[in-house]
């Protein structure tokens, strides 16, 4: 009969004998469960069994936060397999072992290996001592056990007449109830022990098959009979990975062909034979990832490396990227940067409209949307020209927004003239950057950890909420004794709608409908298409009034009733403070911690090795170009800019050429990136160009606008780990996704590192809604030294690694359900 037929003929019933023994039971359809013990050292430098996995049909491994991980189908090395079978082919195989306590077996095993050879006569002592150590389990530590769980292991007839079955034993914690849940009646139990000594020569195995199961004192996490036990102990310097070979012989046995073959196994060669089989229908998996990472990769000039000479960094940006010019304009003569503008175009234009509405309100009409348009114009044409990343996309943010609010009040409570205080932080501006430059400030961006950036971006993403619905409830008081019935209604409804439009177009091009190309285009064009639905909304009800835009006609600045084009740095009547010009160097200090951060951590994201970028970067020279042009646009009363994240990481993947030739089923790379500066120029000509279509954007209602803004704060969050850590609160453990930081920090240390985030956060939200609010760049840059001088004193070195790393990186594939916007820590 061969064995298949003997197997099926066998899992006809429970009980079989083996015609070679007929005294010997065997059990087939009985389920088993495996454990995985450790040799470890504890705290108190001790020896001892840990539990490091487990096996119930899937396998489950102790994280290093110490808790269960998620149970998956286990995945084993080749070379583990073939140890595997070495080990067993030498080692000591003891089947139907009459013992029934863990000493009687550890005696016979011991001996085993004496004869065997594997180890010599005086480290029998040694040996027997490290199979009796304690054992230390992860849910819950188990003391003598008098009793086992089940009455009978094979067959009711397991136990002689005159012995009666001992009782069950109940389970005495929850999480131990919870376990035995789990396991199946009539379950078995393999004990895998495996660790290195330092009194061993070589490695030394041992597979047991006892001949009846029992229950073993405090071996295993829960009271389940002990059928198999294998031991592998050998020197630690040894070329074998103890841990890979116990988790296959754990998989082997959780393996329900494998199992059975042992239960019915005569001798080694039958254990062997079953490995062999096993082998026959596991499928290796080429590690076809590992080539790429095998090639050297060619040493690059760090951008942020100190030169140690006045202005060396700006004298390294220029050699290393201005040669390069004429290969910026060939380049360009592609047809994927002619679609790319088009999208750029409406990425740019529709914050500038955004923003210079609601500037326009901070500010009372001095800087509104028609200085906004013709500042990201100016401003990008002169960067996109002289620039050495001219893929960054230079715009207004919402950082600077709050600035601009704070600084305009200061100067309205304190009768000052704002347009001429912010000339004079101009000049103070373009002196502190070529400081900055010449001493090779730019460095400093290094220190500015995902900690910081974070309290950043959550703040940011926070005040565009609450501005959002601070206006609505504005419109609705200020109409409250006006006649004008369901404004606040309607503007509610466009608000709302602009939003909702915007979100689900972005996620409209991740679905499944459409081929591809459409989905982008429509995704894309998410936000000019809720505007332009809203508005014609808007314009289909006439008998209810809406606030709209604010913009002059033609080439006008927004209230020309209030300025002009220049500002006088003396002021309007020539009698500006002088002790506000020389106090414009505080604002001016925020103002440059603002820019800085931004375009610097911006330039970072987009300079990252994974985006191979072929003409390298510079932080020095870009950051003198943005503050000095920013700076002197002062002078026309424009705002401030820098480089904003989403549109630059917008502008790249727009650029980014994926390989074609592609292997069936493989994921396409990265090819090139189309480093140019023909998009960003012609780009910022178009935004400039759209001041002539003021009567078409006065018809945009402002809540089209809030709209647009809470779009963009909920957008911000997507991508902020420390809005995931916030729902992780709310969130069970074992719900918990399989994030990096999830794995390897404990749950209630992961919080602690969330609640001192929320702390600086409150902090810094308590400084925005007071007077000093203009202090808070100031503020927030203390997170800085927090991070540096206080975390460490708090957690752990290896904690702040899983915490504080930035392992976000934008996906340049498209894919259902992902996004990569979803993917920064950045604010828009």
């Amino acid at each position: 009969m061969s064995f298949r037929n003997e197997r099926n003929e066998l899992e006809g019933q429970n009980v079989s004998q083996c015609p070679h023994k007929p005294q010997r039971r065997v059990c087939l359809r009985v389920q088993v469960f495996v454990e995985l013990n450790e040799l470890v050292i504890d705290r108190n430098q001790e020896l001892q069994w840990r539990e490091t996995a487990r096996w119930i049909k899937f396998e489950e491994e102790v994280e290093e936060t110490e808790r269960w991980g998620r149970p998956h189908i286990p995945s084993l090395t080749f070379r583990s397999l073939l140890e595997l079978r070495k080990t067993i082919s030498h080692g000591a195989v003891l089947l139907d072992l009459k013992q029934k306590s863990l000493p009687g077996i550890a005696q016979q095993v011991v001996e085993q290996m004496v004869i065997s050879d594997q180890i010599k006569a005086e480290d029998r002592a040694n040996v027997l001592r490290a199979l009796l150590l304690s054992h230390r389990f992860l849910s819950v530590v188990l003391s003598v056990v008098l009793s086992v769980r089940h009455p009978s292991v094979c067959h009711p007839s397991a136990y002689p007449p005159s012995v009666q079955a001992p009782p069950l034993r109940r389970p005495r914690s929850s999480r131990e109830v919870k376990l035995m849940e789990k396991i199946p009646e009539r379950a078995e139990a393999t004990v895998v022990l495996v660790g290195s000594v330092g009194f061993l020569d070589q490695p030394s195995m041992a597979f047991v098959r006892l001949w009846e199961a029992v229950l073993l004192e405090s071996v295993l996490e829960a009271p389940v009979p002990v059928r198999f036990l294998f031991l592998l102990l050998g020197p630690p310097t040894a070329n074998i990975d103890y841990h890979q070979i116990g988790r296959s012989i754990s998989t082997l046995m959780s393996d329900k062909h494998f199992h059975e073959a042992a239960y019915q196994a005569d001798d080694r060669q039958d254990l062997l034979s079953a490995i062999n089989r096993f082998l026959d229908c596991s499928v290796v998996l080429p590690p076809s990832e590992v080539a790429d990472s095998l090639v050297p990769s060619k040493p690059s000039d760090e951008p942020l490396r100190r030169s140690g000479r006045l202005f060396g960094g700006l004298i390294k940006d220029v050699t290393r990227r201005y040669p390069q010019y004429i290969g910026d304009l060939r380049d360009a003569l592609n047809p994927q940067c002619m679609a790319a503008i088009i999208f750029i175009y409406f990425a740019a234009l529709s914050p500038a409209i955004t923003f210079g509405g609601l500037l326009g309100e901070k500010t009372e009409g001095l800087i509104g949307v028609s200085e906004l348009i013709v500042a990201t114009a100016m401003q990008g044409v002169v960067f996109s020209v002289l620039g050495a990343q001219p893929l960054l996309v230079i715009g207004f943010s919402g950082p600077l927004l709050v600035f601009e609010e704070a600084f305009y009040t200061f100067c309205k409570d304190n009768r000052i003239e704002y347009l001429t205080g912010r000339v004079w932080i101009g000049f103070w501006l373009v002196l502190i950057v070529l400081l900055t430059v010449a001493f090779e400030g730019s460095i400093l961006v290094r220190f500015v950890s995902r900690f910081t950036q974070e309290i950043f971006s959550f703040l940011i993403s926070l005040i565009f909420i609450y501005e959002t619905f601070a206006k609505l409830v504005k419109v609705r008081s200020e109409l409250m004794g006006k006649q004008q019935p369901n404004t606040a209604l309607l503007s509610l409804v466009l608000m709302a709608g602009t939003y909702f439009i915007a979100f689900y177009l972005r996620k409209f091009k991740n679905s499944s409908f459409f081929p591809g190309r459409v989905r982008r285009i429509i995704g894309d064009f998410g936000v000019p298409i809720a505007i332009l639905i809203m508005v014609l909304v808007d314009y289909s009800v006439e008998d209810t009034y809406t606030q709209k835009l604010s913009v002059p006609s033609g080439f006008s600045v927004s209230s020309p009733q209030k300025r002009g084009w220049l500002i006088s740095p003396l002021g309007s009547d020539g009698q500006f403070p002088v002790w506000m010009m020389a106090a414009s160097i505080l604002p001016a200090v925020l103002v440059f911690i603002l820019i800085f951060m931004e375009s610097q951590i911006t330039a970072l994201i987009i300079s990252k090795k994974e985006r191979m970028l072929g003409k390298g970067t510079g932080f020095h020279l870009d950051l003198l170009i943005i503050v000095v042009v920013g700076g002197l646009s002062a002078l026309l009363g424009l705002p401030w800019l820098s480089a904003a994240t989403v549109r630059s990481v917008t502008h790249t993947n727009a650029l980014t050429v994926m390989s074609k030739a592609v292997a069936p089923g493989d994921k396409p790379r990265i090819q090139e990136v189309k480093e140019q500066r023909v998009t960003g120029f012609l780009v910022a000509v178009l935004v400039g160009l759209s001041i002539v279509i003021g009567e078409v954007l006065r018809q945009i209602p402002l809540a089209v606008l809030f709209g647009i803004f809470l779009y963009m704060g909920v957008m911000s969050l997507n991508g902020i780990q420390l809005a995931e850590r916030l729902i992780l609160l709310l969130m069970p453990p074992k719900y918990h996704p399989d994030h990096n930081y999830v794995r390897k920090v404990r749950t209630l240390r992961m919080h602690l590192y969330t609640l001192v985030q929320l702390t600086c956060l409150s902090l810094l939200w308590v400084v925005m809604a007071t007077a000093a609010a203009l202090a808070f760049p100031f503020v927030l840059l203390l997170t800085i030294p927090v991070r540096m001088l206080v975390l460490p004193r708090l957690f752990t070195r290896r904690e702040l690694q899983s915490l504080d790393t930035d392992d976000a990186e934008p996906p340049l594939e498209e894919k259902e359900g992902q996004d990569e916007y979803s993917q920064l820590q950045m604010p828009v």
